[in-house]
């Protein structure tokens, strides 16, 4: 029975890994490829989880939602959604520096935050949404946890073929160009800032499909499943440990962060009650100790952004 158990949590880890790496791989178009600090990956993340909550979920009283749509479209809905939002938001913050962007969209965010913990009639509120179906969920629990389980690694594997196959294309040579130098890329006539809106866009609809991963595996979400520390600044985290510039990078990332931080809880959880709680708070020293020591000793990543060099002929 043990072994079950343990075969069970580690399905439910590759699940929420996965989700992450989605997240992870969408941050790193905007900041790995592009250079754009988006520090509101939280409201994104939100949009995409209450789009598809609402369109896909069972009526409700005082509740805007109850259309049941499918959820192959409530996803798409996410991604669409999560796209528009983000037109006249990076139209506008875009603009900036990085560190002004970066107040910008955490400004942006926390917006976001505020409208779904106060405005019940369309999220529901503090209670939140619940009655959210999920695929294969009539199947009995580890076939449906492993059913869920490869659905996520098919959007994962998906997500990072197209995002490769961009980088390789111009569009990715021309992405690196404006990040390394903006000023030499618009000399050279290309369209930075529309690039720039380019990515983020892109980036934004991903974290909008992770956000409706995510919403559908627990079938409920409330206000406290976007926390920034969990759904923005972990992300930047595992980033900048697994590579940033790098996609497998960004997923190696993923994987080891939430391991540690889903570790360590499991841990701290079987201390006694007033220890782990005080307790819970080594795994923000652990993953902050763990980025001071990556950032010290290896700034790069543990698999940093591969750069082709030029060769140099003879002379």
């Amino acid at each position: 029975m043990e072994l079950i158990g343990l075969a069970n949590y580690a399905i439910f880890m590759g699940i929420l890994i996965g989700i992450y790496a989605l997240l992870s791989l969408a941050l790193n178009i905007q900041w790995g490829f592009t250079g754009l600090f988006n520090a509101g990956v939280a409201g994104f993340f939100a949009i995409g989880a209450y789009t598809s909550a609402i369109l896909t979920s069972t009526p409700a009283l005082n509740r805007m939602g109850g259309f049941e749509w499918p959820i192959l479209l409530g996803w798409a809905a996410a991604m669409l959604v999560a796209a528009m939002i983000a037109w006249p938001i990076g139209k506008i913050c875009l603009r900036f520096r990085s560190d002004y962007l970066a107040i910008a969209t955490i400004g942006v965010a926390e917006i976001f935050r505020l409208i779904i913990k106060s405005e019940d009639w369309l999220t529901g509120g503090s209670r939140g949404i619940t009655g959210i179906p999920r695929p294969f969920g009539d199947l009995p629990y580890v076939q449906s946890q492993l059913a869920y389980l490869a659905l996520v690694v098919i959007a994962v594997l998906v997500v990072y073929l197209l995002v490769e196959r961009q980088l390789k294309a111009p569009w990715g040579r021309m992405m690196r160009a404006i990040r390394d130098n903006e000023a030499a890329a618009a000399a050279m006539g290309k369209q930075v800032e529309a690039r720039r809106l380019q990515a983020f866009i892109f980036g934004s609809a991903i974290m909008g499909l992770a956000g409706a991963l995510f919403v559908h595996f627990n079938r409920s979400i409330t206000p406290e499943a976007i926390d920034p520390m969990i759904a923005t600044f972990l992300i930047w985290i595992m980033l900048i440990l697994g590579g940033s510039g790098n996609n497998r990078g960004a997923i190696l990332g993923a994987a080891v962060i939430w391991i540690i931080w889903s570790v360590s809880e499991l841990l701290t959880d079987r201390l006694p009650t007033e220890v782990a709680i005080q307790a819970k708070y080594i795994r923000i020293f652990i993953i902050g100790l763990m980025l001071q020591l990556v950032l010290r000793f290896r700034p790069e990543g543990i698999l940093p952004e591969e750069r082709k060099r030029n060769p140099v002929g003879p002379g």
